[in-house]
């Protein structure tokens, strides 16, 4: 089954298709759709994830910096909702 992702990337809407085999998070999906080199930012979660004692530390870490790089509205599609 596709799953689609809408989101906002510097204020412009935008949908594009998801899958699971290709990427881990949508969040992967949408930075490379941009063409957004996150190479440094999954080492620094990497990291963090390591240190930390509670998976909402490097959500909200990934939340803020997806923020800093012009992201906003990041969700799932359910089935037939357009």
């Amino acid at each position: 089954m596709a799953h689609k992702v809408r989101y906002k990337f510097n204020g412009v809407a935008k949908e594009i298709n998801f899958s699971y085999s290709r990427y881990q998070n949508m969040h992967e999906a949408v930075a490379d759709a941009e063409g957004i080199d996150l190479t440094q930012f999954l080492q620094t979660e990497q990291q963090l994830a390591s240190i930390s004692k509670d998976k909402k530390t490097v959500r909200n870490f990934r939340d803020a910096e997806f923020v800093k790089m012009g992201f906003s509205d990041l969700y799932f599609l359910k089935n037939g909702q357009e």
